[in-house]
């Protein structure tokens, strides 16, 4: 069992962070500045004891290999058992199986191993993400690996597929929600309790750093925004990070135990992680 899968049966709330690799298009000069800026971030929230995840080809654009920069780079003071990088099947399968190898080698114990987005960049290796999950778990079967879950799809069905007997997952992550989207959550909750969900999630939240209105509509093309209520709520003085933290007390209040945040501003991730918690 991973650092991460431990600690979210032991303890009653983890608040983790997401980060996404420099795109993979940079110049070398600002891909070198970008890295160095995803290192300290990296370093400072996990010296704070929270756990990262690095994404995989976030929103369909081409990052750097994310895993190869964090074994580079890192150095041995960063705990590599508080980074948890993710894979999709957007690659062929002998480069998933060879990352596989590589983070278990180099001391990472988790890994999120999703399908990625069907609609942008090249196909997957496999039709379901499970599927590549099992091929790796035969590989790498000390590696905790992640799954994934939306509430705001049917309950029934998104907690069916984590009670599948091939799921293969020792935890999972969910699509981004709010305190706008408490009814879901509270539904997928209920369910999931029900049904007897074993496996652990990480509910995920996003950092809105404002709300301009073009930001706001790019990103509804990935995932569900409530642009007019935060619209609203920005309008009335309410700062990202009180906006951000009402998303997670309130989904605490409404059954979810543990969350990772989304678009943390790189520079400043770790002081922008503790703001957050301070004001929950």
């Amino acid at each position: 069992m991973g650092a991460l899968v431990e600690q979210l049966r032991a303890t009653s709330q983890v608040i983790a962070a997401e980060l996404r690799p420099p795109r993979a298009e940079l110049a070398a000069a600002a891909s070198m500045d970008a890295w160095i800026d995803t290192y300290h971030a990296v370093r400072g929230l996990t010296r704070r004891g929270a756990f990262v995840f690095l994404t995989d080809s976030a929103v369909g654009l081409r990052e750097e290999d994310n895993l190869r920069h964090l074994v580079t780079n890192l150095g041995s003071d960063v705990a590599r058992t508080h980074v948890v990088p993710f894979l999709t099947s957007k690659h062929p399968r002998e480069y998933c199986f060879a990352y596989a190898d590589r983070a278990r080698a180099h001391g990472f114990d988790s890994l999120v191993v999703l399908g990625g987005d069907k609609q942008v960049g090249p196909p997957r290796c496999v039709q379901h993400a499970w599927e590549l999950r099992e091929l790796i778990h035969e590989r790498q079967p000390e590696l905790s690996l992640g799954g994934w879950a939306n509430p705001h799809a049917d309950a029934a069905a998104q907690v069916g597929h984590l009670l599948d007997s091939r799921v293969t997952a020792d935890f999972y992550l969910t699509q981004i929600v709010s305190h706008y989207s408490r009814p879901a959550v509270e539904r997928f909750v209920t369910e999931a309790a029900r049904r007897g969900v074993a496996i652990p999630g990480l509910f995920g939240v996003f950092f809105y750093r404002s709300a301009n209105p073009r930001t706001l509509e790019t990103l509804r093309a990935f995932l569900p925004v409530p642009v007019d209520e935060l619209k609203a709520e920005f309008a009335e003085g309410t700062t990202p990070e009180d906006v951000c933290a009402r998303s997670i007390r309130e989904l605490a209040q409404a059954g979810a135990r543990h969350f990772y945040v989304s678009n943390l501003p790189i520079g400043h991730a770790p002081l922008t992680l503790q703001r957050i918690i301070d004001r929950i």
